[in-house]
């Protein structure tokens, strides 16, 4: 039993607060009014016998009871939030066949679940799954040979396909540990170390090599990786930098301790993961698919990534359409 004056609504209203610093952003995102805000959090702090914000400042600022507070009520939520949707599971009785691209990035988590959620859904449906970089399964989609795909998105209008977004993925700088403190910061590491590239025939490494250039950046030409965890290998083995996404950072967890990551050094930038779908398919097929990718991504993938890196709170985010 939940003590009292500690509501889920009031819990919502914690986390939309401590998303966004703002009681009018908070109402926009739970639809109550700014003094229902107000109010819910009064009764919440009440209730919990302690401030968890700072009221004073603008944009609020969690207190450090706030912060701890904060990672049990994400946790709570995410489970609350995916127990609804595994209830309100989509109905794929009717489908014969269902062939599915994931890209690689969700190997370790999304893809494993949101199989046994298909399967649970498809008593009399011949299935098919590959994992694969994006451009790989955008080729697969553009052939008509995948009826849905999970993958970054290109941000190009692909005639027969529609997009669903789910996921806002910023790219991050990451570097072996103790590298910034060794160079004397990012800039420093930049120049001191290679960069290490993502291969440029992957979607991923276009857009890098596009926003460089963009950005009028230029580094060496000394390696170009195709597998993102030997990419990562190399950086922990101290072998240079790289430029990439909190989603393919988290799959390299057990590099972790070699690593450190920190906001880019220039003008940010970020992809889209969406659900791709022919556009042939009846729209509820892909819109459920959707709902639930989010719901998994958020509990298996957001959660683990903000707790670790923090300051990526609402830039890493999920995506409505």
């Amino acid at each position: 039993m939940l003590m009292k004056g500690v509501t889920l609504r009031g819990l919502e209203v914690f986390e939309a607060l401590a998303a966004s610093g703002s009681v009018a952003r908070a109402a926009e995102v739970t639809g109550l009014s700014q003094p229902a805000v107000s109010q819910q959090m009064r009764n919440l702090e009440t209730a919990l016998g302690t401030d968890l914000v700072d009221h004073a400042r603008r944009p609020m600022q969690l207190t450090p009871a706030g912060r701890s507070f904060l990672e049990r009520t994400r946790a709570v939520l995410s489970h609350l939030r995916l127990a609804q949707n595994e209830l309100t599971v989509m109905d794929l009785t009717h489908l014969s066949t269902l062939n599915l691209g994931v890209i690689d990035d969700f190997d370790n988590d999304l893809t494993p679940r949101l199989v046994t959620i298909l399967a649970e859904s498809m008593t009399r449906c011949r299935f098919k799954l590959i994992t694969a970089p994006s451009h790989e399964i955008s080729e697969e989609m553009r052939a008509r040979r995948l009826h849905l795909a999970i993958a970054a998105s290109t941000g190009e209008v692909s005639e027969g396909i529609a997009e669903y977004p789910i996921v806002r993925d910023p790219f991050v700088f990451v570097c072996p540990k103790g590298a910034v403190a060794d160079h004397g910061g990012l800039d420093a590491v930049m120049r001191g170390l290679p960069l290490l590239r993502h291969d440029r025939e992957q979607l991923i490494g276009r857009q890098v090599e596009t926003h460089l250039a963009r950005n009028k950046l230029s580094f060496p030409e000394r390696f170009e990786i195709g597998a993102h965890l030997s990419l990562m290998t190399l950086v922990a083995r101290r072998v240079g930098w790289t430029i990439t996404t909190p989603l393919g950072y988290m799959r390299a967890v057990r590099f972790h301790p070699q690593m450190e990551v920190h906001p880019l050094p220039f003008k940010p930038f970020a992809r889209t993961i969406s659900v791709q779908a022919s556009t042939d398919w009846a729209d509820q097929v892909p819109r459920d698919v959707a709902r639930t990718a989010r719901m998994l991504i958020a509990e298996l993938v957001l959660a683990p990534a903000l707790q670790l890196l923090p300051w990526l709170q609402g830039d890493l985010r999920l995506l409505e359409e």
